[in-house]
């Protein structure tokens, strides 16, 4: 089959591989009908993510068709549609009796990190009866593929941790993908702003689009007095962090109200500096997360009623065969005006 390959720090190919088999009763191996880029994908191949080892099949998101089931799983059988969980779970260690997933003791966030993942004409998912999901006959499964990861992520890691409330004032730093599933999914709960900060003027106008009260670019170093213009000079309740450099999180410690919480949700590879000695008289807490996608059945939910539409995180398609141009497009995204991309076996 055909796979894209992290070669090597800096470096992808488009290989051959060997079909992926079954290794445990609880397996499931799915022919992968779409998939996407993540931008998790791109810090791997920068080598923010050394867990992740050259040789590795990208890619923890998708749908796809039941090709093979191990004798163990019972919810899913050849030829079932699917959803499938960018984390795997294996519904009976201690983390996972608590709902906390992504630290599953033989799965979390393994797809395209310490298995080979998605991003390729078949995949292999563990613990398939507690990570994969039925697609109901008729959906869109391209809306779906948002499912896997980067709507619970936003959802899960900022608008829950962050604990978005009716009319709380929320600032997300970063409108790319991420970002704006945090903007599209903190409507849930009716906040009285959300202030969307980024440096590209094409997202932060998506972001509008999308919902966003205010939208500034923060290009002039001056998003501080901004986000304090519109608070009434108290800051926001919820900062989420959506990017992951030194320079974002620093923002959020500047943003935040008294009494207010910082979600980080990005992928940090480098350190940051936290600010103690502003912050120790300030009541605010600091939340970090790596999503569990408890919420993907609500999710679905939400989706079949039309309360939340994400293909308009949609911008690109492509082939399986074109997926170097896939990544260059995604990664390039300030010209591009790239947001999420689908990509089609």
């Amino acid at each position: 089959m055909k796979a894209l390959i992290y070669t090597e720090k800096g470096k992808m190919a488009l290989q051959d591989r060997p079909k992926p088999e079954i290794i445990a009763p609880t397996d499931a191996i799915v022919r992968v009908t779409k998939t996407t880029i993540c931008g998790t994908d791109l810090h791997i191949i920068k080598g923010d993510v050394p867990t992740c080892a050259p040789g590795r099949i990208l890619g923890h998101e998708g749908v796809g068709v039941i090709d093979q089931v191990g004798p163990a799983v019972t919810s899913f059988k050849k030829g079932d549609h699917v959803l499938i969980s960018c984390i795997s779970a294996c519904g009976k260690c201690d983390y996972c009796r608590r709902q906390m997933y992504s630290h599953c003791t033989t799965g979390g966030w393994i797809l395209g990190n310490k298995i080979d993942g998605t991003q390729a004409e078949f995949v292999r998912t563990p613990h398939a009866d507690l990570s994969l999901y039925h697609i109901p006959k008729g959906a869109d499964e391209e809306a779906l593929v948002m499912l896997s990861d980067i709507l619970p992520t936003g959802f899960e890691c900022g608008v829950l941790n962050g604990k978005v409330a009716p009319g709380s004032a929320v600032a997300i730093i970063g409108a790319g993908p991420i970002g704006l599933a945090a903007l599209l999914t903190a409507q849930f709960y009716s906040p009285g702003q959300i202030i969307m900060i980024d440096l590209d003027d094409n997202r932060l106008e998506v972001a509008k689009n999308f919902g966003a009260t205010s939208t500034i670019n923060s290009a002039d170093g001056k998003a501080v007095a901004a986000v304090m213009a519109l608070t009434e000079g108290r800051g926001a309740d919820t900062v989420i962090e959506a990017v992951g450099i030194p320079a974002t999180f620093e923002l959020c410690q500047d943003l935040i109200a008294p009494g207010g919480i910082i979600a980080n949700i990005g992928v940090h590879g480098k350190k940051v500096d936290l600010h103690l000695e502003t912050l120790w008289d300030r009541n605010i807490a600091i939340t970090t997360r790596l999503v569990d996608t408890a919420t993907i059945p609500m999710l679905f939910k939400t989706v079949a009623a039309k309360k939340i539409d994400p293909t308009l995180l949609i911008t690109h398609h492509f082939k399986l065969a074109d997926i170097l141009e896939a990544y260059a497009t995604f990664g390039n995204a300030a010209k591009t005006k790239a947001l999420k991309v689908i990509i089609t076996n």
